[in-house]
């Protein structure tokens, strides 16, 4: 898993982390030292810990955002409303090289989609890398991180658990855009802690709307209309404008120019928008 830097020196394994555990409790902590615990020269990239509870699809979209900039490694997500029941836990090689670890619950799909698919898939729910005893509730400490731990150091993917066939994971299918004659219908992926609200659909899917950069459109979302424009950026607008624009992941979004576009419209991960020509 190592590689050499152009100075021959060795690069130290990568091991990122995804949650939703937040930093108020330990659990993020606990989770850097049992992974230091086995594989002492592992560098932690702690994505993000913010993840709303229990959002799996916002936690999916989320790696399938920052998975091209993370260094090649093993990138543990743990976000696991069902805990302690029967889903499995699993480790997977992508066509990329880039190693998965979570549960089985679609939280790694929209990440193994952007690294060219799943070519190996291991059922690691009873691995021998596991700390024992393992507890019902935190699977992150005692399960996932030492399994990330073990293939950091240079453990093999199929020595840590049982072979599963990639066509049994589970999957998160996202809702496709609708578009029309001047008219673009797309839903919430994802709302930001400024309150800039994702769309899951692209600059392409504006154009075939027929709708163009400069252009002001109506926005409907819960039930009510607002005006905003098409522009490049937030300075595009004046303070407390709406405007939608590309974000850097290169979705389209929906926000307020030094405000709160999902609190303001009462937008929420579930809501879908419609983006209409005047």
């Amino acid at each position: 898993m190592s590689a050499p830097y152009p100075t021959g020196e060795v690069r130290p394994p990568v091991v990122s982390l995804l949650t939703d555990y937040g930093v108020r409790d330990e659990f993020v902590g606990v989770c850097h030292a049992v992974i230091l615990g086995s594989c002492p020269t592992a560098r932690i990239v702690d994505v993000t810990h913010g993840v709303p509870r229990h959002a799996v699809r916002g936690a999916a979209v989320v790696l399938r955002n920052v998975i091209g900039y993370l260094p090649a490694g093993v990138h543990m997500v743990v976000v696991d409303p069902q805990v302690g029941t029967e889903r499995r836990a699993v480790a997977l090689r992508c066509e990329d090289g880039q190693i998965l670890v979570g549960p089985d619950n679609g939280v790694l799909s929209l990440g193994w989609e952007r690294c060219g698919g799943v070519v190996e898939a291991i059922d690691v729910s009873r691995s021998p890398h596991r700390l024992e005893p393992v507890s019902a509730t935190f699977h992150g400490r005692d399960l996932f991180a030492p399994v990330a731990a073990a293939l950091a150091a240079g453990a093999e993917l199929a020595e840590a658990g049982r072979a599963l066939d990639p066509d049994e994971l589970a999957v998160i299918e996202l809702e496709e855009p609708r578009v029309g004659d001047g008219e673009l219908e797309a839903p919430v992926l994802a709302v930001d802690g400024f309150g800039n609200v994702t769309l899951h659909a692209a600059h392409e899917d504006l154009t075939a709307a027929g709708l163009r950069l400069g252009e002001s459109v109506e926005v409907e979302a819960t039930g009510e209309r607002y005006l905003a424009t098409l522009v490049e950026t937030f300075a595009d607008v004046g303070a407390g404008e709406i405007l939608v624009y590309e974000d850097p992941y290169r979705s389209l979004a929906l926000a307020i120019n030094r405000g709160d576009a999902a609190s303001t419209m009462r937008i929420t991960e579930d809501s879908r928008l419609t983006l209409r020509r005047r």
